[in-house]
């Protein structure tokens, strides 16, 4: 993490000099790994030909497990480590040995010239600011700021957890900000978000912004994730369950809580039901129901179906997933573009999201679904 202090400029008469602002320059690497070193250690000095390989990742996304922007599947690692000739578990990184440093190991990663921190400071605030917005006025929902700025929640959560700096929005997003600040333009954005840091308002919410430790923390634990499913024959935890009789042997039954009430847009909210749904056998132990409410996927998942959600399962191309979002999970439909970027799609309402982008803790694979 670097500390970047204010350069005393004036904004609206008042100092900013006064306050420091964390700024992790390596946020987007949540998943170091050892893939690149290991690449070329076998002799693969172009990422290009490795993925010749391994047909069964596109070339992107493996660039992207390389890079640690995305955190990969177990079966993934299992392909990357076939191919490269060594055992999975070689391929994962001990983040707490004492030569690790996240600097050095993304060096080789780091494109195009060295990162604005002014630029990156001003993203902290203004994912802070918009969080204070946000608290302020409980009428501005997650729900709310999309059906009336038309910002979806993935962006968000991306902006409130400075994850891209100002200058890499779109002008509609900037223009959403512009009204969600009442403000006219970019000077005059940047001017009250100044202020609002000078004053105090923002120190709260910077809190609440994921550091350097919050990263260090979640890549450890991502790690560790991977590591004990790598120690699985399958990848999957296969739950403990009782036996239940049945004429001639035994069957495993578990049953597992259903949830879900229908929310405005596509939303399913998170609350309990009287009902029970039977989980299929390679549900993990932390799997749930959840009612699909309304036809968000269309005519083949309708909204009287029951869906089995696995928290300890990533989706991937394919599959149905489901995105926890503040307000709610939202079902998602699996696939990739042309850019190998994994994404989930909604034909009601009609949206896409980028899952690559989004937390691997807020998505689960749906491994099941029961029909009325």
């Amino acid at each position: 993490m670097t500390a970047v202090k204010g350069n005393g400029k004036q904004s609206g008469g008042v100092d900013t000099s006064v306050r420091e602002v964390p700024v992790d320059l390596y946020r987007c690497f949540v998943f170091p790994n050892r893939i690149r070193e290991q690449r070329r250690a076998a002799g693969h000095a172009k990422l290009l030909r490795l993925a010749t390989r391994i047909p069964e990742i596109p070339y992107i996304r493996l660039s992207k497990i390389e890079r640690g922007e995305v955190v990969p599947r177990a079966d993934e690692l299992r392909r990357i480590a076939t191919a490269l000739q060594i055992g999975p578990a070689d391929l994962l990184l001990d983040v707490d040995a004492p030569d690790y440093d996240i600097a050095t190991w993304a060096q080789p990663f780091i494109d195009g010239p060295p990162a604005d921190l002014e630029e990156e400071r001003f993203a902290v605030l203004l994912g802070a600011g918009l969080r204070a917005r946000r608290a302020g006025d409980p009428a501005l929902t997650i729900a709310a700021i999309e059906r009336d700025y038309g910002l979806p929640p993935v962006n968000l959560s991306r902006i409130e957890n400075a994850q891209k700096t100002f200058d890499r929005w779109n002008p509609a997003t900037r223009n959403v900000l512009f009204r969600l600040f009442d403000v006219a333009d970019e000077t005059e954005l940047r001017a009250h978000i100044a202020a609002l840091h000078a004053a105090g308002t923002l120190d709260g919410p910077i809190g609440a912004i994921p550091n350097a430790a919050v990263r260090h923390e979640r890549s450890r634990a991502r790690i560790a994730d991977i590591a004990a499913a790598l120690e699985a024959p399958d990848a999957v935890p296969v739950p403990s369950v009782a036996p239940a009789s049945i004429a001639g042997g035994t069957m495993s039954v578990r049953l597992i809580p259903v949830f879900g009430a229908p929310l405005p847009h596509g939303l399913v909210a998170d609350v309990t039901t009287p009902e029970k749904a039977e989980a299929p056998h390679a549900a993990g132990p932390n799997a749930f129901g959840l009612k699909v409410c309304r036809a968000t996927l269309g005519s083949g998942l309708p909204g009287q179906a029951v869906v089995i959600v696995d928290p300890d399962r990533l989706p991937s191309p394919g599959g149905l997933a489901a995105l926890r979002e503040d307000g709610g999970w939202r079902l998602l439909s699996v696939g990739s573009d042309r850019d190998g970027r994994m994404m989930g799609y909604s034909s009601n309402p009609e949206m896409e999201i980028v899952l690559d982008d989004c937390p691997p803790d807020r998505l689960a694979a749906l491994v099941g679904a029961i029909f009325p």
